[in-house]
């Protein structure tokens, strides 16, 4: 009997840890600054047919209300807040072809910060939103070529 607890708690302790080591927001850090690293990613993204659309500056935008959120300003005291809006014309239609509600996924986005010299990337993976989806396996493509163009991009600044 004694065997048999053990046996359901190392299970149990098993799926916990591969529950808690996989993450459901892909996340990259390289020890170089934004401005390095942000230009490097784009044509990354571009060169792999991932066009982005929109770049929002939002650093930039909550600089403004610094004097208004007073101590509730930057707190993780970030240097750098960027993103890049992209899409791909032909996963999309494929998206919308087997699933057209994950076209609430489209654009697709990414997000960079930067704190005392380092960057990070983060990409929500649209495959957590799409568990059950029938767009599962294009999105899993989707993931993997975004992740590729991410780690290609900085691949140059690692050491």
């Amino acid at each position: 009997m004694i065997r048999l607890y053990m046996i359901v708690l190392l299970t149990i302790v098993v799926q916990v840890n591969v529950f808690a080591s996989d993450s459901n927001v892909y996340r990259q850090s390289v020890n170089a600054p934004m401005e390095k690293v942000y230009p490097l990613v784009y044509e990354s993204l571009e060169n792999a047919r991932f066009y982005v659309v929109f770049e929002p500056n939002i650093s930039k935008n909550l600089q403004r209300f610094s004097e208004k959120w007073g101590k509730n300003y930057n707190q993780s005291d970030l240097s750098s807040i960027r993103s890049m809006v992209f899409c791909n014309a032909w996963y999309a239609n494929a998206v919308s072809n087997a699933d057209p509600d994950m076209l609430a996924l489209c654009p697709l986005r990414i997000g960079l910060y930067e704190k005392k010299g380092k960057t990070t990337v983060v990409f929500a993976k649209p495959t957590v939103i799409a568990e059950h989806s029938p767009a599962i396996k294009i999105l899993q493509e989707v993931e993997a070529e975004v992740i590729k163009a991410i780690e290609q991009g900085i691949k140059g600044l690692r050491k």
